[in-house]
């Protein structure tokens, strides 16, 4: 195998559908150059993506698996060279087994194997909120090019979406069975019909809205709702939302990396609210009140007299939504003393007055420091 695409997404071979997904989104995320700006992260993200497209799909993963390759193997590689390859004979059976040959001579290589149906890519882009668009939640319009399948042929490519006939080499079903003399004996192979592109179908008059095509590349505005409590680098996805499948194949989906902008003062840590408060050092030895903000509107907390720089108080309840259920985190401040840039004459003469009140055992903290600094000389 030129990739090892397992290596890739960091499965193992294994690995089911919702855990090869979930380590696409987790790679796609960290690499899309969006958000990842290092250089060789846009060319991580497409092998990653194409890692993605070989194993979410049945058969290219089933292809992938046995052969090497997403679309089968090749007949010219059944000899692996002059002393064989992993491909070939010569390594030992490179196409995962001596099932896998039988089938090739039964027409194992037919019907579902090979089906005609392409699923449509996926679509990632970006979209920037406010703090408080990801607090309470919204609904933002965003602007997604995309494949449609053409309105007005329904796909087909056809005028009118009637004007084709059934394909003459396929009789309609996209494929086609052929043999081919190999020096093993006759092979039976199942492909998709090149006459008509898989489609099962030759048209007798394009469609002018999409030139035969059967799809068009669109802009729409997608109306996204935002859930109260969404964090920075979070993804939503609109199942479907993505390009259109192709010959009946299933729609991409529709991926939404969320940028969130920071406050002003709250630091967010999950659902709750970090906050940092500077007050006069003379508020921590009086006690006093303070403002403090919440998501919406403010509330006072009272500071008691003789209260430590770095107490944090915790507002329960006052923090972010979770996502999850209707509970809510903590905004928890923390009260930080602060000391005079500059003292007049008078403030200076007044401090001194209080330092004559105080001695070493009004300040625990201070006295348990001179004692172990002492006990380390």
């Amino acid at each position: 195998m030129a990739k090892n695409y397992y290596d890739i997404l960091g499965v193992s071979k294994n690995a089911s559908a919702d855990e090869i997904k979930s380590a696409y989104r987790g790679l796609a995320k960290k690499y899309h150059p969006d958000i990842n700006k290092e250089p060789g992260a846009a060319e991580k993200f497409k092998e990653i993506n194409e890692a993605y497209e070989v194993l979410s799909d049945p058969t290219k993963k089933s292809n992938y698996d046995n052969y090497g390759s997403a679309t089968g193997p090749n007949p010219n590689d059944f000899f692996g060279g002059a002393n064989g390859g992993a491909g070939g004979f010569g390594g030992g059976f490179g196409f995962g087994g001596l099932d896998d040959l039988f089938n090739m001579f039964s027409g194992g290589f037919g019907g579902k194997r090979n089906s005609t149906k392409v699923n449509g890519e996926d679509i990632n882009v970006k979209m920037n909120l406010t703090f408080e668009e990801a607090v309470f939640g919204c609904t933002k319009e965003i602007n997604v090019t995309k494949i449609e399948n053409c309105e007005k042929c329904n796909g087909t490519g056809a005028k009118n979406g009637t004007k084709y006939t059934t394909c003459p080499e396929c009789n309609g079903a996209g494929s086609v069975t052929y043999t081919e003399n190999t020096i093993l004996g006759r092979v039976v192979r199942t492909g998709i019909c090149k006459s008509c592109n898989g489609t099962g179908r030759k048209i007798i008059e394009k469609c002018e809205n999409c030139n035969g095509d059967g799809y068009n590349k669109v802009t729409k505005t997608v109306s996204i709702k935002v859930p109260a409590g969404i964090d920075n680098d979070q993804i939503l996805t609109m199942t479907g939302g993505g390009n259109a499948g192709i010959r009946g194949g299933r729609n991409g989906d529709l991926h939404i990396y969320v940028s969130v902008k920071d406050h002003k003062l709250f630091d967010r840590d999950g659902y709750d609210l970090n906050l940092k408060v500077y007050v006069p050092f003379y508020t921590l030895i009086n006690g006093g009140e303070v403002e403090i903000p919440l998501t919406k509107g403010t509330t006072t907390i009272k500071i008691p007299e003789l209260t430590q720089s770095n107490t944090i108080f915790k507002l329960k309840g006052k923090g972010i939504k979770n996502l999850n259920s209707n509970s809510y985190g903590n905004i928890n401040v923390t009260i930080v003393g602060e000391a005079p840039k500059s003292l007049s004459k008078d403030a200076k003469q007044l401090i001194d007055k209080l330092k004559e009140t105080l001695n070493d055992d009004n300040f625990s903290r201070y006295k348990n420091y001179v004692k172990d600094l002492k006990d380390l000389k």
